[in-house]
């Protein structure tokens, strides 16, 4: 990274630190406090849920010094304020699903409206000629940004996962990003990187805050962004399948949720305790370990997409194909079809 990336992504961190301890009292202040209620939290005692709130506005500064000022970067920030405000509400009144989806739709289409949409992909078949999608290109943009959005919501199970699995997906988009020259990617990456980073010291394990809907829904959209302007906007034949692999921990968990709960009978938006993180706390392992674990599931996984990247296209499609069926290999040894309520 240049020094104007390491700039970014230190500023923002900084910013972050700054205003997580102040964010705190706030939500102190305002019993905005998430309160364990059931079994499926983790926490024994009440803590401050809006971390978000010091995440978006170290992100939100971050973008007004850093990147330039056109339509793309003012469509993000605008599609980011509307995910944080259908997360502020949900943290302190309650959002059913459907409103989630709502927002997200609406915040899905600034982004469509700033040029950052789905257009086209590379038939990764001999000849790799563009296939445009037209009108199609929104309704596949909407559900992509709406379900990454959702995915890394709903890996946000333990102190410090959330974050940390965004910093080092950030990094490994941000290197994807750069081959292809997609500069202004490429910076937002860092500064999304950078304000996670300074949560991060008040997030890991023991938690002092939680990032809650406000932030995790934030992540996830600003991801869904990097992934389709960075990656999927390329002309490369696998660029459709290199942010599934990096985005590979909350991807893949939130697939096999569905699959798991369709399975079972169940809403697949219904709440259970089947995610990865409660499977490997049931092995005995403690939070940090969790957390560490999926951490380094989560580079490896971003590694493996940046080797792959560097592929001639055929060799690449196989690789991507290969890392799929290994994870759903593991995935099935690993039981994570089958519910696991308590």
């Amino acid at each position: 990274m240049d020094m104007y990336l390491i700039q970014g992504l230190l500023l923002t961190a900084l910013i972050s630190f700054i205003l997580t301890p102040l964010v705190r009292r706030l939500c102190i202040k305002k019993a905005w406090m998430d309160v364990p209620k059931d079994n499926r939290r983790v926490h024994n005692k009440p803590i401050p849920r809006l971390g978000g709130l010091a995440i978006f506005g170290a992100f939100l500064l971050g973008m007004l010094v850093f990147c330039p000022k056109n339509k793309e970067s003012l469509a993000l920030l605008l599609g980011a304020t509307v995910i944080v405000i259908s997360g502020f509400i949900d943290d302190t009144r309650g959002l059913s699903p459907k409103g989630k989806l709502l927002f997200q739709g609406v915040a899905a289409l600034c982004l469509i409206w700033g040029g950052s949409s789905i257009e086209f992909f590379t038939n990764p078949l001999p000849g790799h000629e563009l296939i445009y999608l037209k009108y199609l290109g929104i309704p596949l943009t909407i559900f992509w940004v709406a379900g990454v959005t959702n995915s890394i919501n709903l890996i946000d199970g333990l102190d410090g996962l959330a974050a940390g699995v965004t910093v080092i997906c950030s990094i490994s988009l941000l290197f994807i990003a750069q081959r292809f020259d997609q500069r202004q990617v490429v910076l937002v990456s860092a500064l999304l990187a950078g304000s996670c980073l300074g949560f991060l010291f008040f997030n890991f394990n023991p938690a002092s805050i939680f990032m809650g809907d406000t932030g995790s829904l934030l992540l996830g959209f600003i991801l869904s962004y990097i992934s389709i302007e960075g990656v999927m906007k390329s002309a490369a034949a696998i660029a459709i399948f290199l942010p599934v692999i990096i985005l590979g921990v909350p991807v893949f968990d939130t697939t096999f949720a569905m699959m798991r709960r369709a399975i079972a009978g169940k809403g697949i938006m219904e709440a259970d305790k089947g995610h990865l993180h409660h499977r490997l706390l049931r092995l005995g392992l403690s939070q940090r370990e969790t957390v560490g674990v999926l951490y380094l599931i989560s580079g490896i996984f971003g590694l493996l997409a940046n080797i792959v990247s560097r592929l001639e296209a055929k060799e690449a499609l196989v690789a991507c194909l290969l890392i799929v069926a290994a994870v759903f290999f593991l995935a099935t040894l690993f039981g994570m079809f089958h519910s696991k309520d308590e």
